[in-house]
């Protein structure tokens, strides 16, 4: 089953990660809004599960998404199995997951900007991302698809990329956005 290798981590120089990411390829700017969704115990969520309704707006087209993420096989780069699918209606995906008894874990939005290109052989997206409620701090995602076994390779793949766009393993961030931005709604 292929895994989703990715390591995120934040960008201290916004400015000259993006221009050395536009020499690869031209980014495509999307806003996403997203809802995650967890049983009443928060028992996914603790055990690494997600279970997510995207919606993407990108101009004027706009696109829905269901994803589930398994646990992560890598513990360091939380890299995770992951299915999905597209959906029409993200209100109605909403009311399938609480009429089965989910509740609303929490809900944010991404401001997006997707560069797709090829390195090491391999297709990945870099996606720099700012967050409203985390004002002031820019991220960049960098993915790929790997089989399990092939993991390791991949981000070794990954990494290499970060390094050349000047981006160290120092930066590395281990938190996730849903739980950086709950800590921030915590603490306002």
């Amino acid at each position: 089953m292929p895994v989703e290798a990715e390591l995120t981590a934040v960008v201290r120089d916004p400015d000259r990660v993006r221009a050395a990411l536009a020499e690869l390829a031209a980014a495509e700017r999307s806003v996403y809004a997203d809802t995650y969704y967890d049983r009443p115990d928060h028992s996914m969520d603790r055990d690494g599960y997600e279970l997510r309704v995207r919606t993407i707006t990108t101009g004027e087209q706009r696109r829905t998404v269901v994803t589930y993420k398994e646990p992560p096989v890598d513990a360091a780069s939380r890299s995770k199995p992951e299915h999905e699918t597209t959906a029409d209606d993200p209100q109605v995906m909403g009311t399938i997951f609480t009429a089965l008894g989910l509740i609303e874990l929490i809900s944010l939005e991404k401001h997006c900007e997707n560069t797709r290109f090829t390195a090491d052989g391999r297709d990945m997206l870099a996606t720099l991302v700012t967050i409203p409620e985390l004002a002031g701090r820019t991220f960049i995602e960098l993915e790929t698809m790997a089989d399990r076994d092939q993991l390791p390779v991949a981000l070794r793949a990954l990494r290499a990329v970060l390094d050349n766009l000047g981006v160290t393993e120092d930066d590395a961030v281990n938190r996730s956005y849903t739980d950086m931005v709950a800590a921030q709604r915590h603490e306002s």
